[in-house]
């Protein structure tokens, strides 16, 4: 084969571009497939959160389209990373399974290792492995994951490492192939980047400003998604709230969820994540009147500290945040409410934390994602004084863990003795002879059923809450 150049027969539209190389790259591993007689296998892994997990479905679709076969190992013909940068551990744990493939990278002189995704938006990160971890043969990042084919295609023609970073991008090519996890249910971004910069979080600087999907776009993908078998979708976006201000005339994140709602053969609508700085009276109106929209409600708090929510650039007091759940509990009273809480920020004294304690009891989540504080070089919190002894931030954390557990089960148990629905997602993973729905409000139920229920919304009895589950009966 000849280096690619780029010419007449190499269409200028994203969209054609890329499947023109996905063609080109069919006709190469299918003669590399012959020559070795036996099946090309890729695996992907995913670091990170569920924009990630999302970006992941469409690198294994392209892949499944140009002739791989999906494998759980490592083992693969081709290995794709899409990694996560949001804490400095996320990292290291990269470099430590590289590590690994490159050994078996050499038992396989066919095997391609590319790197996507939010870490490969830090150029030290991607200068380290140019010179460090040579054998590493793609590298791109979070704004042209679309661009994969195209990639190994130049991989394979000019037979060395190939470094793809965009700053920023006007392409969003979301018609391509895509496999997703679940049939009956899929992840949808709305939008890309951020523009709140908290003070902890390196999502704005590899990740990029704010930028909106057309409503039409979103409204025709859920459209073919729901033609394909999809009854769920979760609406993504750093902060879903602040959908369509970047338009020339704003369109809300409450007008979006409207014309969804309008979508026939939709039965659910989630989304992930709102701020609670901008959440409208709007947005609970459409939650209050809608008969798509999910019973619940992932609303960050990160700090119950007025003081820390500022040096943490959160822009809303403890004060606020108590208020807008308060206006949330008055028009939807049976809401599932969960949070994310940073344990030990720069600075944390014991007042602080109790203010944080103290908003727990009050909002009385269903759950919570707790986290300490891993200090993320490139923030303006990594360079903060007063970091919190590693001792007293344990100690604390496990206090909070135990105020959660207390809270949570009380209020989930609300429901035993209720019948609810629950979109069947698996055969249990501890017992076969149950099934794992999941209810409206984001809670688990399992329950005897086989796997003919899988994808169906079935009618369930809550017969016993075990904290953060429920064990049912199908009705």
């Amino acid at each position: 084969m000849s280096n690619i150049s780029i010419n007449n027969a190499i269409p200028e539209n994203a969209l054609e571009r890329q499947l023109y190389f996905i063609e080109k790259c069919k006709e190469h591993v299918a003669q590399l497939k012959k020559e070795l007689n036996r099946p090309l296998l890729c695996c992907t892994q995913t670091f990170g959160c569920q924009m990630n997990a999302r970006d992941s479905e469409k690198l294994l679709g392209i892949l499944e389209e140009i002739g791989y076969t999906p494998t759980d190992s490592e083992e693969a013909d081709i290995v794709v990373y899409n990694t996560c940068t949001v804490r400095e551990n996320a990292n290291l744990r990269v470099y430590g399974r590289l590590g690994q493939l490159s050994k078996i990278k050499e038992k396989n002189p066919h095997m391609v290792i590319a790197l996507c995704g939010c870490m490969m938006q830090e150029p030290d990160v991607v200068e380290k492995i140019r010179k460090s971890y040579k054998f590493v043969d793609v590298i791109f990042g979070t704004f042209n994951i679309f661009k994969i084919a195209e990639l190994l295609y130049t991989h394979w023609q000019q037979a060395g490492q190939i470094i793809d970073i965009w700053d920023s991008t006007k392409d969003v090519v979301e018609e391509l192939p895509t496999q997703r996890k679940f049939p009956f249910k899929s992840g949808v971004n709305i939008m890309y980047g951020c523009n709140n910069f908290c003070s902890y979080c390196i999502v704005p600087y590899v990740r990029g400003r704010e930028k909106s999907r057309e409503p039409k776009e979103i409204v025709r993908e859920i459209e073919r998604l729901v033609d394909d078998g999809v009854k769920e979708v979760m609406l993504l976006g750093q902060n879903v709230n602040s959908y369509g201000n970047t338009f020339e005339e704003p369109f809300s994140f409450a007008q979006l969820l409207r014309e969804i709602e309008k979508i026939d053969g939709l039965e659910r609508i989630r989304f992930m994540t709102p701020h609670p700085k901008d959440f409208s009276d709007d947005l609970i109106e459409v939650m209050r009147t809608s008969k798509k929209v999910c019973n619940h409600i992932h609303l960050p708090l990160q700090s119950g500290s007025s003081r820390i929510l500022k040096l943490m650039n959160r822009k809303y007091t403890k004060e606020h945040y108590l208020e807008l759940v308060d206006k949330i509990r008055d028009r939807l009273p049976d809401v599932s409410i969960t949070t994310d809480i940073i344990v030990g920020f720069p600075g944390e004294t014991e007042e602080d934390f109790e203010d944080t304690l103290d908003v727990v009891r009050k909002v009385k989540y269903d759950s919570a994602y707790t986290f300490i504080y891993s200090k993320r070089t490139g923030t303006p919190a990594a360079k903060m004084e007063n970091q919190v002894p590693e001792d007293v931030v344990k100690d604390r954390f496990n206090r909070l863990l135990a105020t959660i557990n207390e809270v949570s089960h009380t209020i989930s148990a609300r429901y035993e003795g209720q019948s609810a629905k629950a979109l069947v997602e698996c055969i249990n993973d501890h017992d076969s002879s149950l099934v794992t729905g999941r209810l409206t409000n984001n809670m688990l139920v399992h329950f005897p059923g086989d796997e003919s229920l899988i994808g169906n919304i079935v009618d369930v009895k809550l017969t016993e809450c075990k904290g953060f589950y429920y064990m049912g009966e199908m009705l």
